[in-house]
């Protein structure tokens, strides 16, 4: 699988990026949210990547944050939504307010997001709330994927070991103390997820 893309953007016309790297061009589909603060075209770039495959075809999406990354992936797993509108709710919100929309029920403000109707906008909010908690704590994990703090980074590595996010956030709130290092808080959390 790919994971991350670094080479130069050789072509922009969203939503399809290409990025030439050693020569071998790759197009990535991109939300608009990754599109407006992309560089001129000629420089470098680094991009997250979601590999997706179907029967016939091969996908790649690329993002700027690894929390876009996070979020593109987190909705399609609500029933009946696909890529197309993913990379939609990426372009209509940021990963925090789309967070907090989802937390606080706004299905109203959900359903201005293109490709989101009242139905789709209400499985959102059902299969997703009980996620949100953790993915805002992965979503402030700051531009470029790198982790602000050792809370961030600790909930990222405890997520992608399989844990809930729900459970993720609980864990590591009860665990992380002043001065932890990233390292310190999975250990604990894990432990703690043992008793």
């Amino acid at each position: 699988m790919i994971g991350r893309l670094r080479g130069t953007l050789a072509s922009k016309q969203p939503p399809w990026l290409v990025i030439d790297v050693g020569g071998v061009g790759y197009e990535v589909e991109a939300p608009m949210s990754t599109i407006f603060d992309l560089p001129e075209t000629g420089r470098e770039v680094a991009l997250f990547v979601h590999y997706a495959t179907k029967e016939d075809t091969v996908a790649l999406y690329g993002f700027l944050r690894e929390a876009e990354r996070l979020l593109f992936r987190a909705v399609q797993k609500v029933s009946g939504i696909g890529a197309k509108t993913a990379l939609a709710v990426l372009s209509g919100v940021s990963t925090d307010e789309f967070a907090r929309l989802v937390q606080s029920g706004d299905i109203a403000s959900l359903t201005r997001i293109p490709g989101i109707g009242k139905k789709t906008a209400e499985r959102i909010v059902v299969e997703l709330r009980d996620r949100v908690e953790g993915m805002a704590l992965a979503f402030s994990g700051g531009a470029g994927g790198v982790a602000k703090d050792p809370v961030s980074e600790a909930t990222s590595a405890l997520q992608q070991l399989g844990y809930k996010p729900a459970e993720v956030a609980r864990l590591v709130k009860e665990v992380a103390a002043a001065g932890d290092d990233a390292e310190a808080i999975i250990r604990k959390a894990l432990k703690a997820a043992l008793r």
